[in-house]
């Protein structure tokens, strides 16, 4: 086959203004966008000529001659030592202001220009045709088993997660990364998000509150129409129709992205994995686990929150990208920031906050029966690792922050104590959710709101940057 080529030639820019470089970027994925598209609706009506189509991503490079930065208390921003690097960017559309603010600091930390092409990465064509478009309505079976022959189609070897796991192997001569991921990576995840969470990716926020409990959404819901359009908030978007999707998102929106969203993430650390995994590439500010747990304290009572300082982590889903033996930071600006918000909600100060919070390891499980286990074993470890509280999903998510360089956080509340006799059953359990999660949830916004003032150059933290980190945050 021959190949296809799109329209118009693009040279590379080269620019110290951080505005041109994001144009260049705007308008080559643009304009190779639009020739997939093209492309695409003359395959679909069978009259294409069944040449080979092809469009690639804009890429951004920078080399740099001395390994310096401008404010040496930023953890992101900066190259780590002399060298070239690059990566490829896709929708701009979503990330044309995080792109902007990166290429800025870039900029400002090297004092060199930085360089905005067309890169040999193909665009898959199931990734340029839009969130509402699904190829196997829209073709016939032939067309489908046709499709690869004439496009390209996502290739699952430029998508993993190397390099965020610390374990990617830069060839000799190769650009070293600029970013956690590449562009094909970002955009598999911004798919997965409108499958997962029933919205398209753009309406995600930089706050971000997993819970595992529909109590907690119905609430936000609640919350958030009663501050829509007031105290600085927007508009609030939830899922449309009345499909069930597996983990539905709720966005109560502030412009440049500062509001929160709050997602139902199930229960188990499965879904916490998978949602995390993709949220992970609109490079949020913070995010935090709201939910329920069980007290392994007897001096806890059922509604006592659970700040979580450490992690015992034994759901396992994350031990081969993770290994346990590396130990998760507490944060202290999302540690203070959930402290503030429990004393200004409970209306408890200093000392007396002890009587309704208590922090320390938090136990996380794959084992949702995990009470049915040999106490003798169980409880020894347990007693060891000193842990006040067990649930399925908070390390999984603290885990998955501490990997992709996302501050996080844990908040439980204290729902049973099945160690000592009180068991989350039918009635008992409805009656301890309608008297606790009002004030569970305004304790996570207020905790949001403080972080959102403190501002992302502070909130990022060096503790999560690994020996030769990439200069994007």
């Amino acid at each position: 086959m021959t190949s296809s080529h799109t329209t118009g030639d693009f040279e590379p820019v080269i620019s110290k203004d951080p505005d041109e470089a994001l144009a260049a970027v705007t308008a080559i994925y643009e304009a190779h966008i639009a020739f997939l598209q093209e492309e695409f609706k003359t395959f679909a009506t069978g009259a294409h000529s069944r040449s080979r189509v092809r469009a690639c991503y804009p890429y951004v490079k920078i080399t740099t001659r001395l390994a310096r930065r401008s404010d040496s208390r930023l953890s992101y921003g900066f190259a780590p030592r002399p060298g070239t690097y690059s990566t490829t960017l896709t929708r701009p559309d979503i990330f044309g202001a995080y792109y902007r603010e990166q290429f800025r600091l870039l900029i400002k930390s090297h004092e060199v220009p930085i360089e905005i092409g067309v890169s040999d990465t193909p665009i898959p064509v199931h990734f340029a045709l839009g969130d509402g478009f699904h190829l196997e309505a829209d073709l016939s079976v032939e067309q489908l088993a046709d499709l690869p022959d004439v496009f390209d189609v996502p290739d699952l070897d430029v998508m993993d997660d190397e390099i965020a796991n610390s374990t990617y192997h830069v060839e000799p001569g190769a650009d070293q990364p600029l970013s956690l991921f590449t562009a094909p990576r970002v955009d598999i995840s911004l798919q997965r998000l409108r499958h997962y969470c029933g919205m398209p990716a753009h309406h995600f926020q930089n706050y971000v509150i997993f819970t595992n409990y529909q109590f907690y959404i119905d609430q936000f819901i609640k919350i958030a129409k009663e501050k829509e359009g007031r105290d600085g908030y927007g508009e609030f978007v939830m899922p449309e129709g009345k499909r069930l999707y597996q983990m539905p998102a709720f966005h109560l929106k502030i412009p440049g992205g500062k509001g929160i969203t709050m997602v139902n993430i199930g229960v188990g650390p499965s879904n916490a994995k998978t949602i995390t995994d993709h949220i992970a590439v609109m490079r949020p500010h913070a995010w935090l686990m709201l939910g329920h747990c069980a007290g392994l304290r007897n001096s806890q009572s059922l509604g006592d929150y659970v700040l979580a300082h450490g992690y015992l982590r034994e759901d396992h889903i994350l031990d081969e990208a993770l290994p346990t033996s590396i130990p998760l930071p507490a944060l202290s600006e999302i540690q203070l920031a959930l402290e503030k918000a429990v004393a200004e909600v409970s209306g408890y100060k200093g000392y007396d906050l002890k009587k309704v919070m208590r922090t320390g390891t938090v136990a996380t499980t794959d084992d949702r029966n995990w009470e049915l286990r040999s106490s003798i074993k169980q409880n020894k470890r347990l007693s060891q690792s000193r842990a006040i509280a067990m649930d399925m999903e908070s390390g999984t998510i603290a885990a998955n922050g501490f990997r992709f360089r996302v501050p996080y956080g844990t908040l439980l509340c204290v729902s049973d104590k099945p160690l000592h006799g009180q068991l989350k059953l039918p009635g008992m359990a409805d009656t301890f959710y309608r008297d606790r999660v009002d004030q569970h949830l305004l304790v996570g916004l207020r905790a949001m709101e403080l972080l959102r003032d403190l501002g992302p150059e502070k909130l990022h933290s060096r503790k999560l940057r690994s020996f030769n980190e990439v200069a994007f945050q």
